[in-house]
């Protein structure tokens, strides 16, 4: 029998991680209070109540649930976010001063307080010893600079996308998908950045999710440029509607005429 486990939201801004939660009764967006190697941290349970009843061998567990939050430990939660606020800007100061190319973005106390966390960008390494040292004797606690990316950046400082719709990164999703332009290029998109783009200069999440449907249903749909037969004679794809699977074909005289393929499965 596996181990009962859930899927919880380390902190506010670090990743999803698999817990065990032995007696422990949560539910999605439940927050927890958490073990991590003796220290105690808090996190929001993200799986479905029931989902999660096992976990596969290669997922490593990171700690375990000890209970639901209390009154007390929501009013620990909201004090450690106001010290991690003045943190931010104690931070934000001395990189300044010492005329660092770092971008700050957050900080945030772990829940015993044990640990200060301040993620940033940047554009390359950067020699920040110094300044950990700094901070150490002035917050007398560990002291922990994270360096992430931009796509990082985009689900901690979250928005909207074009679609509208708040960023997938950082209402929903609990990692990120491997990407690549060669989504793009089978959804037979524009390879124009500005549309294939989302808000953190990446290739959108979402076309990861829509790859496999697009790949689909373009089998053995014919290429804009390619030569095809029709009914009415010999022409040239000009138009390709992967979804609605129709060409449009211009016949040699010039005349354009479309063409309805079957979906994948139907006769």
């Amino acid at each position: 029998m596996t181990a009962k486990h859930v899927q919880v939201q380390l902190g506010e801004y670090r990743g999803v991680f698999a817990f065990h939660c032995h007696g422990v009764e949560c539910r999605r967006n439940d927050y927890v209070i958490l073990e991590i190697n003796k220290a105690a941290e808090f996190g929001r349970v993200v799986s479905d109540p029931g989902k999660e009843t096992g976990h596969k061998k290669t997922e490593k567990i990171k700690g375990k649930v000890v209970r639901k939050v209390t009154e007390g430990d929501l009013k620990q939660i909201e004090n450690n976010r106001m010290k991690a606020r003045d943190a931010f800007n104690t931070c934000l100061r001395k990189v300044s001063e010492r005329k660092l190319a770092m971008r700050m973005l957050k900080a945030e106390y772990t829940f015993d307080c044990g640990k200060v966390i301040f993620f940033f960008t940047a554009d390359g390494r950067v020699d920040f010893r110094q300044l950990v040292k700094e901070l150490a004797r002035i917050f007398r606690v560990r002291i922990e600079l994270k360096q992430i990316g931009v796509r990082d950046k985009a689900k901690i400082v979250g928005g909207y996308g074009v679609c509208g719709r708040e960023l997938c990164c950082s209402s929903y999703m609990h990692g990120f998908h491997a990407l690549s332009i060669k989504m793009a290029k089978e959804q037979h998109l524009p390879l124009n950045p500005s549309r294939i783009s989302g808000v953190c200069g990446r290739i959108k999440c979402c076309m990861a999710y829509e790859f496999e449907v697009y790949k689909r249903y373009a089998h053995n749909l014919p290429r804009v440029g390619e030569k095809y037969l029709t009914a009415e004679g010999k022409g040239r794809v000009v138009d390709v509607n992967i979804l609605k699977r129709t060409l449009t074909v211009e016949l040699e005289e010039g005349r354009q005429v479309k063409v309805v393929m079957t979906r994948p499965g139907e006769n």
